[in-house]
């Protein structure tokens, strides 16, 4: 049975790198390595595994599909996943998983889930001047929350891809959401009433967990696996 995570899942990123530390070689096109999908398996159990796949799958058989087929397609897979504090999860009160991370330990916060389906619709090429990470204030639950938001073009009004809600909504129907601030990989803005919101010098490398996350993406592709390759090192 794979074992119960709680805390426990914050020791995921020591096993591994001492796992992919010994480990070489690509398999083929893949993007993942066998020997990775066994360390998952035994850590964390066959379906864990099977959920990388999956993962993997989904961007080989999507690529080139529309960006509506796309954004909808990643927003149902990954809505799957069960939501859990990251103080439950990790053992710490912010942490911001990678995807793999989220697949792996099966759940994650608000932001796994935006920065999970931010980066895999990368993957399938949806330009990144169209979608920003928007950290939200949740009026009805009274806290604060994460969504991605998705811009057909510059002046289009945003669709809301969000964990809590299973279809994919149009801003002016989400009246429950409050945006405090918004990012990509490259910017970084101020949410005002009205507007894309003002930018803020520095762009997104100003926020250090988005900055610690990019490492550690970049630390596993290094150590063995590239799905990512081409988004996160930018």
């Amino acid at each position: 049975m794979p074992p119960t995570l709680t805390k426990g899942a914050a020791r995921f990123h020591w096993l591994f790198f001492c796992f992919m530390a010994i480990s070489i070689g690509m398999a083929g096109n893949v993007g993942f390595t066998p020997q990775f999908l066994a360390f998952i398996a035994s850590k964390f159990g066959d379906d864990a595994k099977e959920r990388v796949i999956q993962w993997q799958t989904l961007i080989e058989e999507n690529s080139g599909h529309s960006e509506w087929q796309s954004i909808n397609t990643v927003n149902t897979f990954f809505n799957q996943l069960r939501f859990i504090s990251d103080d439950a999860h990790w053992g710490q009160t912010d942490y911001w998983a990678t995807p793999v991370e989220f697949l792996s330990t099966n759940g994650g916060d608000c932001e796994d889930f935006s920065i999970a389906k931010y980066f895999t619709l990368l993957e399938l090429d949806v330009p990144d001047e169209r979608m920003r990470i928007t950290y939200v204030k949740a009026l009805k639950l009274n806290q604060a929350h994460m969504v991605l938001a998705y811009y057909e073009t510059p002046t289009s009004e945003p669709l809301i891809l969000d964990n809590l809600v299973p279809g994919i909504l149009p801003a002016s129907l989400r009246d429950d959401l409050l945006p405090i601030y918004s990012f990509n990989g490259g910017s970084l803005w101020m949410s005002k009433e009205k507007g894309q919101g003002r930018m803020i010098e520095g762009g997104s490398n100003r926020i250090k967990l988005w900055r610690d996350l990019k490492v550690r993406m970049k630390q596993e592709r290094e150590l063995g696996y590239s799905h990512t390759a081409k988004t996160i090192t930018e």
